[in-house]
């Protein structure tokens, strides 16, 4: 015991001796958007998401592409039976026409415009890199709530932290206040010595449980510290409940969150891109129409059998092209089946994510009542508690109550505290995730949550 009792006041002293900054929801909020890894990388893959809409633009853009060749070719040229005239010669037929380049030069450039004029499957492909974007919307503005409520659940676990440790601070000094009384009143002859013992085993198990909250409080304050980037902070608890939800018929309410929950858009938005997979290949997807221009040349030179020769050919063409696949092996209608097969799956995990967020927000939406409930209930506890143990005190004086009584009250008293604060942040907690249901958690909530939060009293 005396090694636990010294190990608490070397907590306590590392603790006194660090710098401690008092720091609010929204301040946390702030650090937090500067030093949390999971947001930035959140961020990152938002921006990337944010391309998709440019790419989707570009399939329908024409594609231009340029290409050149140069090296060392050999080229056989041989033509038969020709005919040939020149101006007033009579025609010549039967003529032979040969020429030889072996290991001569080389060239060759091409260039080449495509504008797609009818392609299923790029409409298709268009509409998904789209709905990817959307995607991405969502996903970036759930990752801000889901790190908004980790951020306020840390924030106040360190705020019960503080308290759990001002409450057994408080709670060791009233005791070491009863076994002092004890110890002297049991050297007067005018209690038993079990009062004593009772007092003194009430002031170790004591001990022992403020070391466990030391260690608690350092742990979750570093938590805190590595998320919102400032050393040794302290915390705030909030004094009551703010309401941050309309008051609408619970009904009204459910529709509104299957109407606007951020993970619900996503589930729908992923079931529209497998709905699009399947248009990708269906059998209309594979006949494509593009509007065609084409501008070449190819040029070898050097000797060969008869002495040096050259041969240049030069092209130009523009026209339409329609490209109709009659046999691909039953690659098509295996993808597509796979798409359907998923496209299935997508639609299945929709309804089933309905459902899910439809009971949670049932639970939250009942929970809102029992919190408030609770709330009331453990204030006028709290009442109760400090009464009586002011009653039991004076009990104590008057010789009806004994040092356990005392104990007992002092107990109860501390729990009750504790119990409450834990119950407006639960509560406070609670209300927070309602507005995540709707997509309506943002730094306004917080805000509104900020205004009812005060400095946890020092031991």
């Amino acid at each position: 015991m005396r090694r636990q009792t010294l190990l608490a006041l070397a907590l306590v002293a590392l603790a006194g001796g660090a710098q401690a900054t008092t720091v609010d929801l929204l301040e946390a909020w702030g650090g937090v958007q500067g030093h949390d890894r999971e947001l930035a990388s959140a961020r990152l893959n938002h921006a990337a998401s944010q391309t998709k809409r440019d790419q989707a633009s570009a399939l329908w853009k024409p594609n231009v592409m340029l290409s050149g060749t140069a090296g060392a070719a050999t080229s056989e040229t041989a033509m038969n039976g020709a005919a040939f005239s020149m101006p007033g010669q009579p025609q010549v037929t039967g003529v032979n026409f040969a020429t030889s380049v072996t290991g001569g030069k080389m060239t060759r450039w091409a260039v080449q415009a495509q504008q797609p004029l009818y392609n299923r499957g790029r409409s298709a492909g268009s509409a998904q890199l789209k709905l990817q974007a959307d995607l991405g919307d969502s996903g970036w503005q759930a990752a801000q709530m889901d790190l908004m409520l980790r951020t306020a659940q840390r924030y106040f676990d360190v705020a019960l932290a503080q308290e759990r440790q001002r409450i057994l601070a408080r709670q060791l000094q009233a005791v070491q206040r009863s076994a002092d009384e004890a110890h002297e009143r049991f050297r007067l002859g005018d209690v038993a010595v079990t009062d004593s013992h009772e007092a003194d085993a009430a002031l170790a198990g004591l001990k022992a449980q403020k070391v466990a909250a030391d260690l608690d409080l350092d742990n979750k304050r570093q938590i805190l510290a590595d998320s919102i980037g400032v050393t040794h902070p302290t915390a705030m608890l909030p004094t009551r409940v703010p309401a941050l939800v309309s008051d609408k018929a619970m009904e009204q309410w459910l529709q509104s969150v299957q109407g606007s929950n951020a993970q619900l858009r996503m589930q729908q938005i992923a079931a529209e891109i497998a709905r699009q997979e399947v248009r990708k290949h269906d059998a209309l997807s594979s006949v494509t129409v593009d509007l065609v221009a084409q501008a070449g040349k190819d040029r070898v030179w050097g000797s060969g059998d008869f002495g040096q020769a050259s041969n240049r050919n030069t092209n130009y063409m523009v026209g339409v092209q329609v490209n109709i696949p009659l046999y691909t092996g039953g690659m098509r209608s295996a993808k597509e089946r796979e798409a359907v097969a998923l496209a299935d799956k997508a639609e299945a995990d929709l309804q089933q994510a309905q459902t899910t967020v439809g009971q949670q927000a049932r639970l939250l939406w009942s929970a809102r009542e029992a919190d408030a409930a609770r709330v009331r209930a453990l204030e006028e506890a709290l009442k109760a508690a400090a009464s009586r143990l002011d009653a039991t005190y004076l009990g104590r004086a008057v010789g009806d109550r004994t040092t356990l009584n005392v104990l007992n009250a002092q107990t109860d008293h501390a729990n009750t505290a504790q119990s409450l604060a834990e119950a407006r942040v639960s509560a406070v907690m609670n209300q927070l995730r309602l507005a995540a249901m709707t997509s309506q958690l943002d730094e306004g909530e917080l805000r509104r949550v900020n205004a009812t939060l005060k400095p946890v009293t020092a031991p």
